[in-house]
């Protein structure tokens, strides 16, 4: 299309314009066009030989991706485009750059994501297991006068958390926060058989924090001869 603008009577600049490209782009098209013919159109890339990225890449990709750079030996805990080009090469496929690597990942449906942090249990499994099954009974077979409560705690942050958000051209939303951020705390027993809710809140986190909630489920509960926390079952 830039040659065949260019050589009805438009320039390189407005033909660039009108192809919305760079004017360098077209004078490059001229230049091949005069020097080989049509033949000097033909993309190039077609000569650069066999694809590095093919399927067997693919699925040595996609088995690194389903582990940890930890479990490869690795000290990094996430996955970057020059690890896992190294440890794709490491595996027996060919060594490929950063930017090959991103459109293979996108070629396998790989996104940037944030990952979820976990803690695991360190007791054993049959330990845990046992241990669970307790609390359950303990849960399923509570008397009416000895409800069994789960019972925590948590951080509610007042500054309010900005993320992205759609605006006009020129234009950027403002949100109200207070400055440097404040907290407030809440503690909380949950009722395991009626699913009933008892909760306080304070300024600080502390056991006067948890004594309060005493107080408040004690209130609650009037006629129960005991009041059972269900503890949790890993240290």
């Amino acid at each position: 299309m830039a040659v065949a603008k260019v050589a009805s009577g438009q320039s390189r600049a407005q033909a660039s314009r009108e192809l919305l490209c760079a004017t360098s782009t077209v004078v490059a098209a001229v230049q091949r066009y005069l020097e080989s013919g049509r033949e000097g159109l033909v993309d190039r890339r077609a000569r650069n030989g066999q694809r590095k990225v093919d399927e067997r890449f693919r699925a040595t990709l996609c088995r690194v991706l389903k582990g940890t750079p930890q479990q490869s030996g690795w000290r990094r805990t996430t996955w970057t485009r020059e690890l896992l080009a190294r440890e794709v090469e490491r595996r027996g496929r060919v060594r490929v750059s950063p930017t090959t690597m991103g459109r293979a990942l996108a070629s396998v449906g790989a996104r940037l994501k944030r990952p979820r942090p976990v803690v695991r249990c360190p007791w054993p499994a049959r330990q845990r297991q046992e241990r669970l099954w307790q609390l359950k009974c303990r849960a399923a077979y509570a008397r009416p006068e000895e409800p069994v409560f789960y019972e925590d705690e948590m951080d509610v942050h007042l500054n309010p958390k900005v993320g992205p958000d759609w605006m006009l051209p020129g234009e950027r939303r403002e949100v109200v926060t207070p400055g440097n951020n404040q907290k407030r705390y809440v503690a909380g027993a949950l009722n395991s058989r009626t699913g009933e809710l008892t909760w306080v809140k304070g300024e600080r986190k502390t056991s006067a924090l948890f004594i309060e909630l005493v107080r408040a489920v004690s209130n609650a509960y009037p006629t129960a001869r005991r009041l059972r926390e269900h503890p949790s079952f890993c240290p």
